[in-house]
């Protein structure tokens, strides 16, 4: 697996498919330090940072993040909202709620965070987006469900009219990497096929 060093940080590079219109990656290391049009970040429905990848954002890329969020307010479920990436290498970050575990419909809901998410990305006109395991940790969205409903997402969206041409999927861990590197090559072999 070939390593590159972003801002002090490996990310390592696992696998890359065409998709549709575009490529999919999935990588191992920190979304808040890849050079992209814009990252996914899973937001609570009160758009406060907090901790974890939140918290980097915070410190990474400054108050002005915070702020612009505090001027949007509140998010329902399945909406996503982009502001300024601050002094991180991204130019944007889609700041997308979605379902927590056991909520009723997760994997409906979860579609649907995706869906607005990329939409999102296509009015802005973005190229280069990437996504967390959307949902997984904290939130508890489980890893396979989580994996399926983001790449049946990347092949709808890649499929049909938009701008987004890479996305790349970086996950924080081993335990992340397994289903989402599989899922990639089950999504690429299927598309081989047809």
């Amino acid at each position: 697996m070939p390593e590159t060093q972003s801002g002090g940080a490996k990310q390592t590079s696992v696998s890359e498919k065409s998709l549709g219109s575009g490529t999919v990656r999935v990588e191992k290391g920190d979304i808040t330090l890849l050079e992209v049009d814009a990252f996914v970040f899973y937001a609570s429905h009160d758009l406060k940072l907090g901790t974890g990848i939140g918290g980097a954002i915070s410190v990474r890329g400054g108050p002005a993040i915070q702020e612009e969020l505090d001027r949007i307010g509140k998010l329902e479920t399945t909406r996503s909202v982009a502001t300024g990436a601050g002094d991180l290498k991204a130019r944007y970050i889609i700041h997308s709620v979605g379902p927590r575990f056991q909520e009723p419909e997760t994997e409906h809901r979860l579609a649907a965070t995706m869906q607005s998410s990329l939409e999102l990305a296509r009015e802005k006109e973005l190229e280069r987006i990437a996504f967390p395991a959307m949902g997984c940790g904290f939130y508890g969205v489980p890893l396979d469900v989580s994996a399926r409903v983001m790449f049946e997402a990347f092949e709808q969206h890649l499929g049909g009219p938009t701008t987004v041409k890479e996305i790349t999927v970086c996950v924080i861990d081993n335990r992340e990497l397994k289903p989402f590197a599989e899922r990639l090559e089950i999504v690429a072999q299927k598309g081989a096929r047809t």
